[in-house]
C-alpha cells in the first residue's frame, strides 16, 4: 500500500523543511548498538515508524529509520560510517530543539550506561528494542491497510522475539502482552491473507498495540537507565 508520509518525506520534507541535527560517534559501541539505543531514545507512544532499513553489518553504517510524530514532525536516524546522525524536521513556526536539548543528553547518558552493563543484559535490551520495532512495524502496516499476511507475520515476529527474552517474559504484565498478541494473530489468521487489513478491526488492534508499546517503552527504559 502507498506510504504517503514516506513519499512526502522523501519528496519534500528532507529537502525543503527546517531541521536540527546531532551526530554521535559509535565508539566504544558498534553502529548497530548505538542505532538501537537511538531508536528507543527517539521513540515514544506518539511516534510512528514509517520506514526502517537495517544494514547487514553490525559494525558499519547503513541502517536508517524515519519516525513521524503526532505533532507533525519527522525524525531521521541514520548510521553513517563513523557517527550516528539524528535529524528532526519541522515546519515554519515550530522547532526541533528537543533533538539537542533532550535526545542528545539522554542518548549520551544511555550510551555510557550501556557500555558498562553485563553482556547478557546488553543482548536482552537490544532484543527488547527489536520487539519494540516489530510492534511499530505492526502499527504501520495496519495504518497503511497493508495485506493481512504481512500484519499476521509482523505480530508473529513480535511475539516470538519477545518469548526468548527473560527481561521481557519475567516482567509484570508480560502474560497479558503475549495473550493480546496471540489474540490478534488468531484474528488476523482468519482473514483473507492477500486482502487489505479491514477498517473495522483497526481501532481494536491499534488500541492494543499502543498499550503494548507504552508498556514496552517503560520496561526498556527502566532497564536501560539503571
Amino acid at each position: 500500500m502507498e506510504n504517503r508520509l514516506l513519499i512526502q518525506f522523501n519528496d519534500v520534507i528532507s529537502s525543503q523543511w527546517l531541521f536540527k541535527h546531532i551526530e554521535i560517534p559509535y565508539k566504544p559501541l558498534s553502529s548497530r548498538e548505538l542505532f538501537e539505543l537511538a531508536y528507543h531514545t527517539c521513540n515514544s507512544v506518539a511516534m510512528r515508524n514509517i520506514y526502517i532499513k537495517l544494514s547487514s553489518s553490525e559494525t558499519s553504517g547503513g541502517s536508517k529509520a524515519i519516525l513521524y510524530s503526532n505533532s507533525k514532525k519527522f525524525t531521521s536516524i541514520q548510521a553513517l560510517n563513523d557517527n550516528l546522525r539524528i535529524a528532526k524536521y519541522f515546519s515554519t513556526g515550530s522547532t526541533g530543539e528537543k533533538v539537542i536539548t533532550e535526545v542528545q543528553p539522554a542518548l549520551l547518558r544511555r550510551k555510557e550506561i550501556f557500555k558498562n552493563k553485563d553482556k547478557d543484559i546488553q543482548a536482552q535490551i537490544l532484543k527488547a528494542i527489536l520487539v519494540e520495532r516489530k510492534i511499530d512495524e505492526c502499527v504501520n502496516l495496519v495504518m497503511l491497510k497493508d495485506i493481512n499476511r504481512k500484519v499476521y507475520f509482523a505480530i508473529g515476529d513480535a511475539r516470538e522475539s519477545a518469548a526468548v527474552i527473560p527481561l521481557f517474559m519475567e516482567a509484570e504484565g508480560s502474560n497479558l502482552v503475549q495473550l493480546a498478541l496471540n489474540k490478534w494473530m488468531e484474528s488476523t489468521q482468519r482473514l483473507e491473507q492477500e486482502h487489505a487489513y479491514p477498517e473495522n478491526h483497526m481501532p481494536g488492534i491499534l488500541k492494543n498495540l499502543t498499550q503494548i508499546k507504552k508498556w514496552l517503552l517503560n520496561l526498556i527504559s527502566s532497564r536501560l537507565d539503571k
